[in-house]
């Protein structure tokens, strides 16, 4: 697991958009931390890494789901905080997603009732006002969301 600092927004966008390079279609990127730690920013970042209009991204909260195309590859933006109980992939309609032409980026993965085999892990924790600690690398074997 790689470890890097960001002391902004914007530069919290650019690790994600130096993630976005090395994204293959399929690939699904969980992102972890608490409200307000940039959980939105990175995904931002990974968007535009991949070839979409920044201000087309925003926090799917209250759709649970967003999708952003134009570039490289869609992303597929996924919100779970809203959701009361653990669910299932297959409940949320996002086992079609995975699989597809695109990225799917689910934050609050720890709201689903399984892990997704092979994704990414990027765990965004507060350090300060706006400096936060990113780390990145595979989603632990057996671990749930």
């Amino acid at each position: 697991m790689t470890s890097q600092r960001s002391h902004s927004e914007a530069e919290t966008a650019r690790i994600a958009e130096a993630l976005a390079a090395r994204l293959q279609p399929g690939d699904v990127v969980l992102i972890r931390g608490d409200l307000g730690a940039g959980k939105t920013a990175f995904v931002r970042g990974l968007a535009v890494g991949l070839g979409a209009a920044d201000d087309d991204v925003s926090s799917p909260t209250f759709t649970l789901m967003q999708e952003y195309r134009g570039g490289r590859l869609p992303v597929y933006h996924v919100d779970l905080y809203r959701l009361e109980r653990a669910a299932d992939v297959e409940d949320l309609g996002l086992e079609d997603v995975e699989m597809g032409d695109g990225v799917l980026a689910v934050e609050w993965p720890e709201r689903l009732a399984r892990s997704l085999p092979d994704a990414i892990a990027v765990e965004i924790a507060i350090v300060g006002d706006s400096t936060r600690d990113i780390r990145i690398g595979p989603w632990p074997a057996g671990r749930e969301g």
